[in-house]
């Protein structure tokens, strides 16, 4: 019984530090990546759930594809992918420890045959005056040797950089740390959004599920402005926001400035730029009327849904208004306003009256020409709200990455040794990594060896 439950273990164990595993569960990550890449993630835009079927929209729920990142089973990847390094390293970290604290000092027969790199100095001089100045040699050029004597021979072992073993490590700890941060971001963390209207403040945000989550402070939009190109596509929109903590400014966080890439910290929780538009209610919206015929454009300041009457009698309601016109004409870009016109005796006509496009607006060929000039209406800000206390460890993670890969993949393990017999010292070297340039290193070690006066 306990060999079988021995053998078990074993099996279990071997699993664990299987690189195959490794592999499968690197490709797994990646293609599960993907999913999340492509689907949208949290709250669906309406555009995508009328586009896929119910079928689909139920199974890829049930997988928690739109929410891939938090799904049970990508967390249970990256679970197992931490078993897996944790395995792995335990498994081989005390061989190369040992292999680095523990270095071979005696040189036997068979390492020296297996070396292609070594030179060889004859003497006349005693053996312990000639091991006195190979060893000041070695420790000037490259390393202060260790001294060991075997079978009539002293061994002189001198080694650099013997840590950089360890970098392969350091990158599977890097990535062990990253899995931590990322967990308490995700246990301890959370994402929402919230929109403000100009001149107004809030205390919530919501989240992610959909319900209302408390600030614990209150946020006020002072400003926003947009900026468009002379083509009326926006260039950049700017919030001025203020923090406010029991009804009062926060020293420092007055009209600070949030734009895109440029978010506001406070309490560890970032507000990033996301959308803007124009508020929902009130404000009023001014359209010009302008007689083909010449005469002074008259300009008329009106809601959405309320209907005017020119003093010729014919009369135009404002059905909607928005601030950038794309979508719902395409080609065009800035403010319009869609206008139903009903001329005496004619049936009501419905078109879009542009800002950015008075010719446009002319080649309608009615005897008024219609225009846009803007709305006094509020615009509002729309904001990512985001807390992640888990970022400063997925930073470290990062950190320690950059200095592991480096470590493993730039430097190398190099020894020398150098065995004094009687009349005879012969260097041979050896580079974990980069043989032709630690061949270059060992050539000009060599030259210098040669002029050694024993």
């Amino acid at each position: 019984m306990a060999t079988t439950d021995r053998s078990f273990i074993t099996n279990v164990w071997d699993f664990f530090c299987s690189l195959k595993l490794t592999l499968f569960l690197l490709i797994s990550l990646a293609l599960t990546s993907i999913i999340g890449t492509v689907l949208p993630q949290g709250a669906l835009p309406p555009e995508y759930v009328a586009q896929i079927s119910p079928a689909k929209l139920q199974i890829y729920s049930k997988l928690g594809f739109f929410d891939m990142y938090h799904s049970w089973w990508f967390i249970t990847l990256l679970y197992i992918f931490s078993l897996n390094l944790i395995s792995c390293s335990i498994k081989r970290l005390p061989h190369v420890f040992k292999y680095i604290s523990e270095p071979t000092l005696i040189l036997g027969e068979g390492l020296r045959n297996s070396f292609p790199l070594k030179k060889e100095l004859s003497f006349s001089g005693p053996v312990e005056k000639g091991v006195e100045r190979l060893s000041a040699f070695l420790g000037k050029e490259f390393s202060t040797p260790v001294i060991t004597e075997h079978n009539g021979e002293y061994h002189l072992f001198a080694q650099k950089t013997a840590w950089c073993r360890l970098g392969v490590y350091v990158v599977h700890f890097s990535i062990l740390v990253i899995f931590i941060g990322a967990i308490i971001g995700s246990l301890a963390g959370y994402k929402g959004f919230v929109t403000i209207v100009e001149g107004t403040s809030v205390n919530s945000f919501e989240g992610r599920n959909g319900q209302n989550m408390p600030l614990g402070f209150e946020v006020l939009c002072e400003k926003f402005n947009v900026e468009f190109y002379a083509t009326g596509a926006p260039k950049e929109f700017r919030s001025t926001l203020t923090v406010l903590e029991n009804g009062k400014p926060v020293p420092g966080y007055s009209q600070v400035k949030v734009i895109v890439n440029e978010p506001m910290t406070y309490k560890g929780i970032t507000f990033y730029q996301s959308s803007y538009g124009q508020a929902s209610e009130g404000g009023e919206h001014y359209i010009t009327v302008t007689p083909r015929s010449g005469g002074t454009p008259e300009k008329i300041a009106v809601r959405e849904g309320v209907t005017a009457t020119l003093k010729d009698g014919t009369t135009f309601k404002l059905l909607e208004a928005t601030q950038e016109v794309r979508a719902f004409a395409p080609g065009f870009s800035g403010p319009a306003a869609r206008i139903e016109v009903t001329r005496k005796g004619s049936a009501p006509q419905t078109f879009i009256a542009f800002k950015n496009y008075p010719d446009v607006n002319a080649q309608r060929g009615d005897a008024l020409i219609f225009g846009y000039e803007g709305t006094s209406a509020k615009q509002y800000t729309g904001l990512q709200v985001a807390k992640d206390p888990g970022v400063w460890v997925v930073w470290l993670g990062c950190a320690l990455m950059v200095i592991g890969i480096g470590v493993a993949f730039f430097m190398s393990h190099k020894r020398i040794w150098v065995v004094v017999s009687k009349g005879h010292a012969r260097m041979y070297g050896n580079a974990s990594k980069n043989q032709a340039a630690f061949q270059m290193q060992f050539e000009d070690l060599s030259e210098k060896f040669h002029e050694i006066k024993i």
